[in-house]
């Protein structure tokens, strides 16, 4: 994602440097259109298989699920919910680990390929293995919880290296694609989160745990399929000065200013975005003192919720993408605190007061705090795509990704700190509308800090001129790109369907 022309000439009908037209009567299928052309069928496959099926689908059945089965099967406290929650998040905490091997060290020849399907392989096989134990312990739950979401990270990370590789080889495309992730996500959530529910209700949570092993097994799929480039004289003896390469070369980018001062920015914004959802879900389901919402409707709420993530994404793409990042981190971080007090009203239950019934305001808040989240996380993603130097685009892709990852890792911590110091339990809620006041100013601190973010439009280049030359994976990625826009079959047949 670092682009370095003007991707905004091109969104307004203009030309692009390959020959196409960025923008045709029908927007949304010349955008994919487009992107299949560029960048070969077997990319937006991969994208729609990770960010699609095994972020989309696979987080919003997995997040309605493991709260149940936390709360029902489990049965820990929301503060214990939310810190088992964040040891589960762990390995996106170390994404750079991941980013390193799939950039420096090519299995079988190819870099990309065998790590989709790594994550396929151990991603099936865990969720598998929770689904088929019916007495699994606290600890085993977590392990094999984590050994998911590692592979979760893993297929992350893989493309978004191959995002960050495509965004220096077709740069006026970085928004295209981060829109076309976005869009993955949220037409994938919205499908879930539809069905997540009725899985959990006729299943129980273990047997809803046990399906996300499809989205896994199509990310296995997306690498089976991918069209990659295949390194037939790599000296594996120089794996480790090109691991110290990449380490070095790094050190050296998180030096410059121009990096450094946005990564403090996303940091501190994400840490003290205080995560309590874990309290708001008991609350949710509790029939005493809360709403008493059922598996069925939950994933209802959700899933209409979803429509406002897909709302934010269309909106980011047709409106908001050539605005300045101040401007938009700005607004996005504003709207965030003021989208968190619709839980305050309905926590303390004004919305009743005045006439709105629980699940229409509930379908209300989530829809807006999706569409918030996504217009908040969108610019941080086209952020960070401009900020990774060639040839270790994967490494430090998932590094920017990683310090985003600890700071919700560590958001998750603090709200469950707050949630017990509060007294926020099984059955006590009392102080819940005061973990969601608190929540909700912490959500306005960081724009203290929106001076370290630049004040360049998000078509610009970041990084200093001389961190963009003189890469030997650079010509790498070019015959990649070479090779991935030469005539196909498959290409034009899928480019029909688009």
């Amino acid at each position: 994602m670092d682009p370095k022309e003007d991707a905004a000439i091109q969104e307004a009908g203009g030309s692009d440097p390959h020959g196409g037209r960025a923008c045709g009567d029908s927007e949304c299928s010349g955008w994919l259109r487009r992107l299949s052309r560029e960048l070969h069928w077997s990319f937006v496959l991969a994208v729609v298989a990770v960010y699609g099926a095994c972020q989309g689908v696979g987080d919003a059945v997995g997040g309605v699920a493991t709260g149940y089965y936390w709360k029902d099967v489990q049965r820990v406290q929301p503060s214990a919910a939310q810190f088992y929650q964040g040891f589960v998040s762990a390995p996106w905490a170390v994404k750079p680990i991941w980013g390193l091997l799939t950039d420096v060290l090519p299995v079988a020849g190819y870099r990309r390929r065998p790590y989709f399907l790594l994550a396929g392989v151990i991603g099936a096989s865990s969720m598998l293995t929770l689904s088929l134990h019916r007495k699994l312990g606290i600890m085993p739950a977590i392990l094999a919880l984590t050994v998911q979401s590692a592979g979760a990270a893993v297929a992350d990370v893989t493309v978004d290296a191959l995002v960050a590789q495509n965004s220096i080889t077709h740069q006026p495309l970085a928004a295209d694609m981060q829109s076309l992730c976005g869009f993955s996500s949220s037409v994938g959530a919205l499908l879930g989160f539809s069905i997540s529910g009725v899985l959990v209700h006729s299943m129980g949570s273990q047997g809803a745990l046990g399906l996300l092993s499809i989205p896994s097994a199509l990310v296995f799929s997306a690498g089976v399929l991918l069209k990659e480039r295949r390194v037939t004289d790599f000296d594996y003896k120089q794996v480790h000065r090109k691991f110290y390469k990449a380490i070095q070369c790094m050190g050296t980018t998180l030096k410059c200013a121009q990096v450094w001062r946005p990564c403090v920015y996303m940091y501190v914004s994400l840490n003290l975005s205080l995560d309590i959802q874990a309290g708001m879900f008991y609350w949710y389901t509790d029939p005493i003192v809360g709403p008493g919402f059922s598996e069925e409707f939950i994933g209802l709420v959700y899933s209409i919720g979803s429509f406002g993530s897909l709302l934010g994404v269309l909106l980011y793409q047709s409106a908001l993408k050539d605005y300045p990042f101040r401007s938009v981190l700005f607004w996005g971080q504003v709207l965030s605190g003021l989208a968190g007090m619709l839980d305050l009203i309905m926590v303390t239950r004004l919305n009743t007061k005045i006439g709105v019934p629980d699940y229409v305001f509930a379908v209300i808040d989530n829809s807006v705090s999706q569409m918030v989240g996504r217009l908040k996380w969108l610019p941080l993603l086209v952020l960070c795509s401009k900020l990774c130097p060639p040839g270790i685009e994967g490494t430090f892709y998932a590094l920017l990704m990683s310090i985003q990852n600890a700071g919700l890792l560590m958001s998750g911590w603090w709200g469950g700190l707050l949630l017990h110091m509060l007294n926020v339990t099984r059955t006590e809620f009392s102080n819940l509308w005061v973990a969601v006041l608190i929540r909700n100013m912490s959500r306005l601190l960081p724009l203290m800090l929106l001076f370290l973010v630049p004040q360049s439009d998000q078509n610009s280049t970041l990084l200093p001129a001389e961190m963009l030359q003189d890469s030997e994976s650079t010509e790498a990625e070019k015959a990649d790109a070479a090779l991935l826009n030469s005539p196909s079959l498959s290409r034009m047949i899928l480019a029909a369907i688009l």
